[in-house]
């Protein structure tokens, strides 16, 4: 039934409410009202109201609304179960290691996101329980026990999607995305990431109908002056590097190999400048090692390592291709013959893994960063100074690749063809790895006490 007998009246405010702004109208005689979680979103609903009335529209005795807003009124979307939809349509497409990073800006949002509902969650609860609830399962399958309660609140206990509206909603949950778990300012990259995950979902919620725009543009975020450059400290030197190198073979008991079989896989970072997750896919199939002379890795897959709850297969390794290339690209990286030697001789001792990898850990398993770290952290112990072990020198394997991309600069190569072998774009690149080695410093300083000597002599 339809009237135009309407009453509305005027916005209160009940402080003790989750959405605690209600506005009340009437409709025939019956008594209609709504609740907001911020005064501009009831203003806003109620102008819509009174624009209607004076226009003289009919208004639905059920809905209580006019016929122009019950076109476009819809069920509203709450934040968790927008979150669930969103997850589900970008998983099957995504990485592991970007499923685990869509989820983490999304918990994090979620913080600034709950009713009264769920206020008496912790962090850590909600993190647990959202990390559980986002990853696609069947429709049937029930939380564990464990998470139950939490994640029974959550469904129940979050705003809804387009309260991101409200300029003091998506504020809130902006200062969020700077945190970190326990309450400290969040790195500058950590931030920024964040940020982005949560403005790709924002922008499947305009796509949905459930925001009209991106809530993130209205608000500015303040610049730091982020540093992604190496740390020019962690670089070592060719003759550290070969220390660091030998020192491996040391590491563990002899007969097991532990260190020894690490030797090879290190030398990849360092001679050929594979980021860990290539050398770890790294095949016999894609290694050319001729008896003398330069060879050829040819590198085709990465196995990156994330958590088993981010993966297809269920295991901590994923299975993919080169960053930032297409699908079964390859990537040619030539290697000195120093490198061809220590390849040939790992292979003549410990073979390949069944699926045909260079690298495996004791029980023939793929290579986990704790393993292949724990072993450089010994070896390091073996070689470098007490002062040289707590400075960053050499501080992550990672490093080993810094040490060789410098390595190559510093000897006048190409910057492109640097990029190339390296797998990077000659921007960053050149951003990031143009760093002197460590002991350089002495060469150049030598360099200019010899040019101020001859100076001084000339006259």
């Amino acid at each position: 039934m339809q009237t135009h007998d309407v009453v509305i009246w005027s916005i209160r405010n009940r402080k003790d409410r989750a959405k605690p702004y209600q506005l009340r109208w009437k409709v025939g005689a019956e008594p209609k009202s709504k609740t907001f979680l911020t005064k501009a979103l009831a203003d806003h609903f109620r102008a819509d109201l009174l624009k209607a009335a004076k226009k003289g529209e009919p208004f639905d005795t059920v809905t209580g609304l006019p016929a122009s807003m019950t076109k476009t009124e819809k069920a509203a979307l709450s934040w968790y179960g927008f979150c669930r939809k969103y997850v589900k349509m970008r998983w099957k497409g995504a990485a592991a290691k970007t499923r685990e990073s869509i989820v983490d800006s999304l918990t994090v949002a979620t913080f600034g996101m709950l009713t009264d509902k769920a206020s008496g969650l912790t962090k850590k609860e909600i993190r647990t329980a959202m990390q559980w609830a986002l990853i696609p399962r069947q429709a049937d399958e029930s939380a564990p026990p464990h998470l139950d309660y939490a994640v029974h609140l959550l469904e129940k206990g979050t705003i809804d999607v387009s309260d991101l509206a409200d300029p003091i909603v998506v504020r809130q949950v902006c200062e969020e995305l700077t945190l970190t778990r326990d309450g400290k300012r969040a790195a500058a990259d950590t931030t920024a990431r964040r940020r982005r995950g949560l403005n790709t979902a924002l922008e499947y919620a305009i796509d949905l109908g459930e925001l009209a725009e991106n809530p993130l543009k209205r608000v500015k975020q303040k610049r730091v002056a982020r540093d992604n450059t190496v740390d020019r400290r962690c670089v070592v030197n060719p003759v550290q590097a070969r220390e660091l190198l030998v020192a491996l073979s040391y590491v563990g008991s002899w007969h097991r190999g532990r260190g020894r079989r690490l030797v090879a896989f290190f030398a990849t970072l360092y001679f050929a400048g594979l980021r860990p997750a290539e050398a770890i896919g790294l095949r016999g199939t894609d290694c050319a090692l001729p008896e003398e002379g330069w060879g050829l890795l040819t590198l085709e897959i990465t196995r990156p390592s994330s958590g088993k709850q981010w993966t297809d297969n269920g295991t901590v390794h994923d299975r993919r291709g080169l960053k930032q290339r297409e699908e079964r690209e390859v990537r040619p990286v030539p290697i000195p013959p120093e490198l061809v030697t220590i390849l040939r001789t790992h292979l003549e001792e410990f073979g390949t893994a069944p699926d045909g990898r260079l690298f495996r850990n004791e029980r023939g398993g793929v290579l986990g960063a704790s393993t292949y770290s724990r072993a450089w952290e010994e070896a390091r112990r073996l070689v470098l100074t007490p002062q040289q072990v707590a400075s960053p020198l050499a501080g992550k394997p990672y490093d080993l690749r810094h040490a060789a991309l410098s390595t190559w600069l510093n000897a006048g190569v190409d910057a492109t063809v640097v990029a190339e072998r390296a797998g990077n774009s000659v921007e960053v690149l050149l951003k990031r790895y143009a760093k002197c080695l460590d002991g350089r410093d002495c060469q150049i300083n030598r360099r200019i006490e010899a040019a101020l000597e001859a100076d001084q002599f000339k006259r």
